[in-house]
């Protein structure tokens, strides 16, 4: 479907296979048939994009009506992107080759903030003025979704819309409310003023930030009508809430090419660093038929053999093993294997082990987060030393010699000897290998430490903390390195200058979007990739911008400061987080959902396990 312009420059690009389109599953429509046309941008490349299970539902929910062609939009390279500019080739959708300025909604899923200079180089490239302001017309309505939509304000002034929550219902709605605007010749602007009366729907025109003499937010003041509180929207029944029965099918190998079945959404866990574990409450399972079924659909349809089964917390479903032992009706005799990709420390069990022995052991990653059993209570993981040396043993007990270990460092209340405890835990892991009777035959043990340096999120307990400078985050980076003496044990930890910027941008307010368009201007792209992130041109735009970028990662807030996200409502009472924020210093724990309620405010919703607990009690 793409012009005679495209197809010259794809030889001379490193992946043409990425801008093709026409894929096993892909959907054409005829574009003189359809009301509104939906371009799904993903901020990065093909292969990150199409692993993404968001775009997938609602690829397939808006092209299950007649009335709506949603096509596929990624990030091109950089090889592709020159060529494209060199030769005037607009950013176009796969299904269609037509450029996206030619699309009613221009819409984005936020799911990383150093995606954000990603976004605006698309638009750029796509012909679509950078500025909501300077869109006047009703068309190329841009909007976003995702979990960066919880604070979308460094990026405000270029959105039309953001989408809080789930999206299945909402955007949905907006799309048929536009359809009617354009039907009776409305403008955008009364568009806008419509969309912003619409649940979960948030019109950051229709706001007006006032800052304190400090720099900090004193009150977003809402404009033409528009609800002083957004609040975000919420699919209850996951049964009955829409999902693909087939995926597109890439031709080429990207990051998660298999099969993908939703289990649950939210987290019971409370962990108070995790920001999804706090947007995504409440707690919602789908039932043991629903997800067997999509599963065998979904493989039926693409070709697939591995069923990966998604969610925060995998091992969390209260049917996993009933889940598991339907699946293997089918998946035993077809050949398909399954794999479980969120466990926790505490979810892993021999049970568990011989009903996944069709996955490849070649590797279990667990995530205890924190070496000492302080830091662990301060962060509420929940989960004891104990608990992980019987987890790995069960692992080398079934087969398994290679464990990886995510952790975090510069969370609060840290030391060295905890960063010390890190490692110290790695080895103890290294250890029970050799001291384990039924290991693996004529195998070494590979245990692998990856620390990511802590990152403040709004909506989670450390929304007030700092985050540590670059000279704290190094120091302990190397006091890692330094502490390991053992062959058998690899320890490598995140660019600490990536995670700064990615504080500034989490933390931010709408002073940033000028910031954001400067480094557009400067050709700012791709920062989530080491080939193209700058650490040194990012703090030179900043101090060329007036801007302290410490003001939003490092500094320690009041629990009585104004966030530049406080008039969005999450369904979490700020209440309950400053709660969790005192007990974190005093490395008291929290129990999850399923052991007590903590009034967290998301029962608000009316189901999930906020209900499902409180009529057991009766």
């Amino acid at each position: 479907m793409f012009s005679k312009e495209v197809e010259k420059i794809l030889p001379k690009v490193q992946k043409p296979g990425r801008y093709v389109g026409g894929e096993l599953n892909s959907i054409i429509k005829n574009k003189d048939n359809v009301d509104i046309r939906f371009a799904f941008c993903f901020p990065d490349t093909y292969e990150i994009g199409m692993s993404h299970l968001g775009i997938k539902i609602l690829y397939d929910i808006f092209n299950k009506r007649d009335y709506i062609w949603c096509e596929r939009v990624f990030a091109p390279w950089t090889d592709m992107e020159d060529l494209m500019r060199e030769n005037d080739i607009p950013l176009y959708g796969l299904e269609s080759g037509d450029p996206i300025n030619e699309f009613d909604f221009i819409g984005f899923t936020l799911q990383y903030e150093l995606s954000f200079t990603n976004i605006l180089n698309m638009l750029n490239l796509g012909g679509i003025p950078l500025l909501s302001k300077d869109r006047k017309e009703l068309k190329n309505i841009v909007v976003g979704g995702g979990p960066c939509a919880c604070n979308p304000e460094p990026i405000a002034d270029f959105f039309d819309i953001f989408f809080l929550g789930d999206g299945e219902e909402v955007d949905l709605e907006v799309i048929d409310l536009y359809r009617e605007c354009k039907k009776n010749g409305e403008s955008k602007e009364e568009f806008l003023i419509k969309a912003s009366k619409i649940k979960g729907v948030y019109v950051p025109s229709l706001y007006e930030p006032v800052y304190n003499e400090d720099g900090t937010v004193k009150e977003y003041i809402p404009l033409k009508g528009a609800p002083k509180e957004i609040e975000k929207r919420v699919c209850m029944d996951l049964d009955n809430t829409e999902f693909p029965e087939s995926f597109v099918v890439p031709f080429l190998d990207i990051v998660h090419d298999r099969a993908v079945a939703e289990v649950l959404r939210g987290c019971i866990r409370g962990c108070r660093f995790c920001q999804a574990g706090f947007l995504y409450r409440p707690y919602r399972e789908k039932s043991v038929d629903t997800i067997n079924k999509q599963c065998r659909d979904l493989c039926a349809t693409t070709g697939y053999d591995e069923i990966s089964l998604s969610s925060l917390s995998t091992s969390d479903h209260s049917k996993l093993n009933e889940l598991l032992d339907e699946l293997h009706k089918w998946t035993e005799s077809d050949r398909v294997s399954v794999s479980l990709p969120s466990l926790r420390v505490d979810g892993f069990s021999t049970e568990l082990t011989d009903k996944i022995k069709s996955v490849r052991k070649s590797g279990l990653t667990f995530a205890p987060e924190a070496g000492s059993q302080r830091m662990r209570d301060v962060i509420n993981k929940n989960v004891s030393e104990e608990e992980l040396m019987k987890t790995v043993n069960v692992a080398f007990t079934n087969g398994w010699n290679k464990v990886k270990l995510y952790f975090m460092i510069g969370l609060p209340t840290e030391t060295m000897d905890d960063v010390a405890d890190i490692v110290n835990l790695g080895q103890k892991v290294v250890n029970a290998y050799y001291e384990n009777p039924e290991k693996p035959k004529g195998k070494s043990v590979s245990v692998t430490v990856s620390a990511a340096a802590f990152v403040p999120k709004p909506f989670t307990p450390f929304q007030w903390f700092g985050q540590d400078s670059i000279k704290t985050l190094e120091e302990k980076q190397k006091h890692l390195l330094d502490t390991n003496t053992s062959r058998k044990l690899t320890v490598n930890y995140h660019d600490a200058y990536v995670s700064h910027i990615e504080a500034v941008f989490a933390r931010g307010d709408r002073k940033l979007c000028k910031v954001m368009l400067e480094a557009f201007n400067r050709g700012f792209k791709f920062d989530g990739w080491g080939d193209y992130f700058s650490y040194e041109n990012w703090i030179k735009l900043f101090e060329d911008m007036g801007i302290d970028p410490d003001f939003y990662s490092s500094r320690e807030r009041s629990f009585d400061e104004v966030f530049p996200w406080d008039h969005l409502n999450y369904g979490i009472k700020k209440e309950f987080l400053i709660n969790e924020c005192k007990k974190a210093y005093e490395a008291k724990t929290t129990p999850n959902c399923r052991e007590a309620c903590s009034h967290c405010g998301a029962s608000c919703y009316k189901g999930g396990i906020c209900v499902e607990k409180h009529k057991n009690m009766v």
